[in-house]
């Protein structure tokens, strides 16, 4: 597996060589540093911790700076990709090159928060008649039963705080890798707000 940590910057688009147009999210990577490894011989499996985004000294509280070797400055992001397809070392940076090659990737990102929703467009119910006296037309409805279990069930879809969860959109289409400015083009529905955290990752599916 392959993965980077980045940095939802917003959309653009780009025009190929026949002048089609193509809407593109952009993400940029910064350095990833390889901060540990995880081998089969000492923990039981295979990994590799990637770090990004360098802290400022005044936040970086002593417990948190243990985790990282000597020479490497800590970092905001930690993440530990298993089975890593490359062979890296403590200390090393990886950027997009990374992706050279790959067409599909899958993105994970923490969505936007939408604060607290109704029924209607927190799950996309119909809701009641529009006409006039109906008095039913955005509620929620019943939720529970008449008789036994009178209560309400778990999991049942109901009003509440929508958004601001992690969700992952896969076989996302990498068009282009550009080295020089370390950044990726990728058509799709790439999760999360602007300037936000994600983690790209290799297709699993394709």
């Amino acid at each position: 597996m392959l993965a980077l940590i980045g940095r939802k910057l917003g959309m653009t688009q780009i025009f190929d060589e026949n002048g089609i147009l193509t809407p593109v999210t952009v993400v940029q990577v910064e350095p990833n540093v390889v901060v540990g490894q995880r081998t089969i011989e000492k923990n039981g499996y295979s990994a590799v911790i990637l770090g990004a985004h360098a802290m400022k000294k005044s936040r970086v509280k002593k417990p948190y700076a243990g985790q990282f070797p000597d020479g490497i400055e800590p970092t905001r992001y930690l993440m530990e990709v298993r089975d890593f397809e490359k062979d890296t070392s403590v200390g090393e940076k990886l950027g997009v090159e990374l992706f050279e090659g790959i067409r599909f990737v899958d993105v994970k990102g923490t969505t936007k928060g939408k604060g607290y929703q109704g029924v209607m467009k927190r799950h996309g119910f119909r809701g009641g008649r529009k006409t006039h006296g109906s008095k039913f037309h955005r509620a929620g409805g019943s939720t529970g039963q008449a008789a036994w279990p009178s209560k309400v069930l778990k999991g049942t879809k109901m009003a509440g705080r929508m958004g601001g969860t992690s969700a992952t959109v896969q076989n996302l289409e990498l068009v282009r890798v550009d080295k020089e400015k370390q950044v990726l083009l990728i058509r799709g529905a790439v999760p999360g707000r602007n300037k936000g955290k994600v983690v790209v990752m290799k297709s699993k599916k394709k």
